[in-house]
């Protein structure tokens, strides 16, 4: 398994992906709500789990939402637990 993750915002998709190599391994799935992103699921596939994939693009969208300007609202509990795990994230929650 190739150790080439990378993260991107696919906007069209309305999703964040981080991919290994050439697979996608995991996303997290929003709703633009004029700037507020409720970002409601968050998934890894099972044969990356274990290895901070999910936490990994938590981070990068949290980042991404608040570099352009977007609050979130956590409706997925990963996203929401993130938050509550690192304070610095709070300025993001809407």
């Amino acid at each position: 398994m190739a150790d080439d993750i990378t993260t991107a915002h696919n906007a069209s998709e309305s999703r964040y992906e981080i991919h290994v190599g050439d697979e996608l391994a995991g996303v997290i799935d929003y709703r633009d709500r004029d700037g507020v992103l409720d970002m409601y699921h968050t998934g890894v596939e099972k044969q990356f789990g274990g290895r901070g994939l999910g936490t990994r693009l938590v981070e990068f969208a949290l980042t991404d939402a608040r570099d352009s300007g977007h609050t979130v609202i956590p409706t997925c509990p990963f996203i929401a637990s993130f938050i509550d795990e690192h304070p610095d994230f709070a300025d993001v929650r809407a």
